[in-house]
């Protein structure tokens, strides 16, 4: 068993990938002051901004209480060891927006792509590289990719100049043997460092989160709380706790990270517990940014949304074909079912859906 600091490192995503579950509603003020708290605590990577990167304030994908530029500039010089940086998705950021993380001392940025999109992250990762940041090329809904297509984007994200690949387990339905096989192709294919993003769906962010660090994994995701899109992510104070007593890893300080949880992020939480939609979208590699087209077709069939995902996710677990939804839905057996229990109004964002 790996002991002390040799292993992977922790980064903190509240404020990034936590903005979804509060509607982006994080201010200048909370992203300064949970910062230079999470610093403290001596968490090497923190993400900031909009919960779908840079660029993506506005009518489409939701307003954030805060500009990209005040993001950046509330953590400029208040982060003295720490890096943080932001996420960017090609579509929805242009590649002029990666300028303000350079403007504002940002050390990183992280590339999001569907799998199958991976060719137009180039121009960013290239851009990104001249501007002297470091790139993590983050493979989203990485499970619907199999082992040879992986490989060749992990080789392409290489040749585009990227520094690290990110797993991503966006539906929260990985199980480590999968985790296991993306890291190998990762190593085999690459001189790139790995990360692991996990969502918790189907309760194992944290279990695999810790799984990743004994692979080998150089950075894990996790979040205050665990608050995130979805079912949400591995809590930091969960994951530092376990680090601590599994690997005797003392770096970050678990007390303190359990107060600053408590003290900025408790108050936030309304919804607790496990939702069925959640979990079935666990089940079936099934994105939340869609739900509203499972509600959609799910009330216009009299279907069962459960059902629904199920059924869709073995047709395409990447991307939303409304006509595809809508013939599945029809197939599927008539039933009263009362919406209003399923909790579809806590699903926000149409971030995947960039046609």
């Amino acid at each position: 068993m790996k002991k002390g600091n040799n292993i992977g490192q922790i980064m903190d995503v509240t404020l990034r990938d936590g903005s979804y579950a509060i509607s982006f509603q994080f201010s200048d003020y909370d992203t300064r002051e949970i910062s230079v708290e999470l610093e403290k605590c001596n968490i090497p990577y923190i993400e900031i901004g909009h919960g779908l990167g840079i660029g993506a304030s506005g009518s489409k994908y939701g307003y954030s209480l805060s500009t990209d530029e005040e993001y950046l500039s509330a953590v400029q010089n208040k982060i003295k060891n720490s890096q943080y940086g932001m996420f960017c998705i090609p579509g929805i950021a242009e590649i002029k927006d990666l300028d303000l993380l350079k403007k504002y001392g940002a050390s990183f940025v992280r590339i999001g792509t569907n799998i199958d999109r991976v060719r137009e992250s180039e121009l960013f990762i290239k851009r990104a590289k001249e501007l002297g940041l470091e790139v993590m090329s983050n493979y989203m809904k990485s499970y619907a990719a199999n082992e040879k297509d992986f490989a060749e984007c992990v080789k392409m994200s290489e040749d585009y100049g990227s520094d690290m690949i990110y797993v991503v387990d966006s539906a929260g339905c990985m199980l480590p043997e999968t985790i296991k096989m993306y890291y190998e192709v990762i190593k085999n294919n690459s001189n790139l460092k790995a990360g692991f993003h996990g969502h918790n769906n189907l309760g194992l962010a944290v279990s695999n989160s810790v799984y990743a660090l004994e692979l080998g994994f150089d950075i894990v995701d996790s979040s205050l709380q665990g608050l995130g899109r979805s079912a949400g992510n591995a809590a930091t104070e969960l994951l530092a706790s376990i680090m601590k007593i599994k690997y005797m890893h003392d770096t970050y300080d678990s007390f303190n990270l359990i107060k600053i949880a408590e003290k900025y992020i408790r108050p936030l939480i309304r919804d607790v517990g496990n939702y069925g939609l959640d979990i079935v979208s666990g089940m079936a590699g099934f994105h939340s940014s869609y739900m509203k087209y499972i509600h959609k077709y799910a009330v216009k069939h009299s279907v069962n949304p459960y059902d629904l995902i199920i059924n869709y996710a073995k047709f395409d677990q990447v991307n939303l074909d409304e006509t595809e939804l809508n013939r599945i839905a029809g197939e599927l057996p008539k039933e009263h079912v009362p919406f209003s229990e399923y909790g579809f109004h806590r699903y926000i964002g149409d971030e995947q859906n960039l046609k």
